[in-house]
């Protein structure tokens, strides 16, 4: 917090210091000299008083200049000139904001539109980035470019349907017993209501207990498919993964001459910049998907190894869902261990629960605290509170692909944000070196 304060102190200071430089600037082009007719002293000299006319009275009529110079009285000349400088400068800013504002509604509207494609590139992008080094090295050791592409997608995507075929296959295997043992511990739990402190009658909690035992013990495949009944939902999903599989195949084939063709789609005079910021931008968003990978990967071993040595059911499938949902940093971990906790909650009881619960408040602690700034600090660069900022927000506006998404975009947008603003430094800079050669090459001329 005292970084964000000293942050937001200097940025004030600087902007009141720049409007400050601005004004006096603009004072001195708009007064013109009068000469030198009053001595060091202030008091006016006579001799250097001769050939002055006095000043005329402003409170009458003002004459026009006589001379073709600007002529700029102690009484503005239009209202505008009567606005402080200040308060130009943050009417100007406001309206530019205001109109950036307006813009980006537009661009989140489309994106909103077409949220299907959008996630599927996003997605595509994600995958590429932690597929693209495979195919690298296999060119450096002589594979043709579309052989080299193709077998890192393909193993790619075996990898990927193999996890998915195995996390089916656990819980389809374990879901019978699971339901049973749940449906005992909703038993338990209606008796200890009844009879324990709280003195619940069975009416009050009759209805409740049907509608779990309703759920659990004849809904089994809705939980199985994780609600995925609708069958436009799956035509949508079907679509999305086809879409994301052609654009990851496509960018490890073929990404450097799509870059290219991006890159002629901008004006002239912004392509050497975003040039530049390309294999910057790339280069963070490979280096997130690795570390987020790695740090994922740690999560579901510990949490995984935990709950195997509680005694908890389907602890490989846990592991694999917390392996997935730790692509949201910090949070998504967590989140997803709550399965796990209502699991060994309704199956062991409230202590395992609480244990469960432990270990994943650990495992949470140790991502934030050590693997996210280990791993993942130098890719990222971002403050944790501009994380937790962005995944919410991100899943705000696109629910779970938005949340996973928030974060390399950020990340990205500060990569490109940074290299523009120190190449126009240095760009300011080689200005200035040879404006001031050009003023010493014209006085050693004179």
């Amino acid at each position: 917090m005292q970084k964000v304060v000293t942050w937001a102190g200097a940025l004030a200071s600087r902007t009141l210091t720049a409007m400050e430089n601005r004004r006096r600037a603009a004072e001195t082009q708009e007064i013109e000299p009068v000469g030198d007719a009053v001595t060091k002293s202030g008091v006016p000299d006579p001799d250097l008083l001769v050939g002055f006319e006095p000043a005329p009275d402003l409170r009458g009529p003002r004459p026009a200049p006589s001379s073709g110079r600007e002529y700029y009285p102690s009484r503005p000349a239009t209202p505008a000139e009567a606005v402080p400088w200040s308060l130009r400068v943050a009417a100007e800013s406001t309206w530019r904001l205001l109109l950036l504002a307006a813009a980006l509604y537009l661009v989140f509207r489309v994106v909103d539109m077409l949220r299907l494609v959008a996630f599927a590139v996003l997605a595509g992008l994600l995958i590429s980035a932690l597929l693209e080094p495979t195919v690298s090295w296999l060119r450096r050791h002589g594979w043709p470019r579309s052989l080299a592409a193709a077998a890192t997608f393909l193993s790619g995507l075996a990898g990927i349907c193999g996890v998915g075929w195995f996390v089916i296959w656990q819980v389809t295997t374990n879901i019978g017993s699971v339901a049973v043992k749940v449906q005992d511990g909703v038993n338990k739990l209606r008796e200890w209501l009844v009879t324990g402190p709280l003195h619940l009658t069975h009416q009050q909690i009759n209805d409740f207990a049907k509608q779990i035992e309703a759920a659990i013990g004849t809904n089994t495949q809705q939980i199985t498919s994780l609600g995925f009944t609708g069958v436009t939902i799956a035509v949508e999903v079907l679509t999305g993964l086809l879409l994301a599989a052609f654009t990851t195949f496509f960018l490890l084939y073929d990404g450097a001459r799509i870059w290219s063709w991006l890159l002629r789609g901008l004006p002239r005079h912004s392509r050497y910049a975003m040039a530049g910021a390309g294999p910057k931008a790339w280069a963070t968003l490979t280096a997130y998907v690795r570390g987020t990978v790695c740090v994922a990967f740690i999560d579901a071993l510990c949490i995984g190894i935990g709950i195997q040595l509680l005694g908890v059911q389907l602890a490989l499938p846990l592991a694999v869902i917390i392996f997935l949902g730790a692509f949201v940093p910090l949070v998504g971990a967590l989140v997803t261990g709550t399965i796990a906790v209502l699991i060994a909650l309704v199956t062991q009881g409230p202590f395992t629960a609480l244990m469960v619960l432990v270990i994943l408040v650990a495992v949470q602690q140790i991502e934030g605290h050590l693997l996210q700034p280990l791993i993942l600090g130098r890719a990222v660069r971002v403050h944790p509170l501009g994380v937790v900022l962005g995944v919410a927000a991100g899943s705000i506006v696109g629910g779970i692909g938005g949340a996973i998404v928030a974060v390399p975009l950020i990340a990205v947008t500060n990569t490109v944000v940074s290299h523009l603003r120190r190449r126009n430094a240095a760009g300011q800079e080689v200005f200035e070196a040879m404006e001031a050669a050009r003023e010493k090459a014209s006085e050693a001329v004179a």
